[in-house]
């Protein structure tokens, strides 16, 4: 049981920390509840902290379907596999890659204010939510991230054990801290699982981005 998604990420931290040649590192983090986690995780290990706006596309038919995902740049990646066995097209999808795009730029609007998004070319990513239930958006983070990205670590508190290998075929390397059998919701592993807001999210970023800027006398 964790205290909050504070303490949450003081636990990932300690594991990923565990796993070594980080070198220069970035942290991911899925708005909104990963950002507590992921902001715990940047600063225990002095790394950058930025978001990864990345949204699960689902077929029109099964919105829980994930046929693909679309992410912050206009980056779009797509199972062909699923859409072949559901017969769908890239044309069926494209009403609802348009709307997730717009969610992703107000998102982006919202936390970055004008800031880059950090560079992930050729660096160690470390992808960060508060638990997993399904999977499917760290899924989709990791397809996203997976063409640029050296090595893929995806790292949450909580999550039930066959997700946490599934991923963990995905990944480079998978930390759930916590894995759980018989696994019902992410937050009842949580004393506090107050949803997160947007103001909490810029808070932790911008808080990260000064911790990260050299200091000059």
């Amino acid at each position: 049981m964790f205290a909050d998604r504070r303490d949450a990420g003081r636990a990932v931290a300690h594991a990923v920390a565990a796993l070594g040649n980080l070198g220069d590192a970035v942290v991911l983090a899925l708005p909104r509840g990963g950002v507590p986690v992921a902001y715990e995780v940047a600063s225990a290990l002095h790394l950058p902290l930025d978001v990864l706006l990345v949204r699960k596309l689902g077929a029109p038919f099964q919105p829980e379907l994930a046929v693909g995902a679309v992410a912050d740049g206009g980056i779009v990646v797509l199972n062909e596999d699923i859409l072949e066995a559901v017969h769908l097209s890239r044309q069926s999808l494209e009403p609802a890659i348009a709307d997730e795009q717009i969610h992703i730029r107000r998102q982006a609007d919202i936390y970055r204010r004008g800031r880059a998004a950090v560079s992930i070319e050729g660096r160690t990513v470390i992808l960060v939510d508060d638990g997993l239930a399904t999977g499917a958006t760290m899924r989709a983070a990791i397809q996203v991230v997976r063409p640029s990205a050296h090595r893929v670590i995806a790292a949450v508190p909580v999550g039930p054990p066959e997700t946490c290998a599934e991923l963990a075929e995905q990944a480079d390397d998978c930390i759930c801290v916590e894995q759980h059998v018989n696994f019902d919701a992410v937050g009842l592993y949580y004393t506090n699982f107050d949803q997160t807001s947007d103001a909490e999210v810029c808070a932790l970023l911008d808080e990260a981005n000064n911790l990260q800027r050299p200091r000059t006398n």
